[in-house]
């Protein structure tokens, strides 16, 4: 199977909170895609994904010429569908084990 688009993340605007690098300070948030193979696998991994963002370890505030933004936290994900490891993308035998490991 090919793969299929698994969470798409949507940050507004909002105000960050203690433990970011400016609490209290509005930042700029961003639509963020992720892709997963359209396997138990993949579903897995979705499942986990889904927990390390309730548990608000997905992202991570930056700041970024002056501006408070949202960003990819330490957690891998494929933001392609091609590419290769390099572009983030698939192929990439190892991602599921890689992100697994992570999670």
């Amino acid at each position: 199977r090919g793969t299929a688009l698994q969470p798409l993340f949507k940050m507004s605007y909002s105000c960050s909170k203690v433990g970011d690098p400016h609490p209290g300070q509005p930042f700029k948030g961003g639509n963020f895609c992720a892709f997963l193979p359209d396997n138990q696998e993949g579903l897995k991994t979705a499942k986990l994904l889904k927990k390390a963002f309730e548990r608000g370890l997905t992202f991570q505030i930056k700041s970024c010429n002056g501006e408070e933004r949202v960003t990819w936290g330490f957690i891998p994900h494929k933001t392609s569908r091609d590419g290769g490891k390099a572009r983030n993308g698939y192929p990439d035998a190892l991602y599921l084990h890689e992100v697994s490991t992570v999670l």
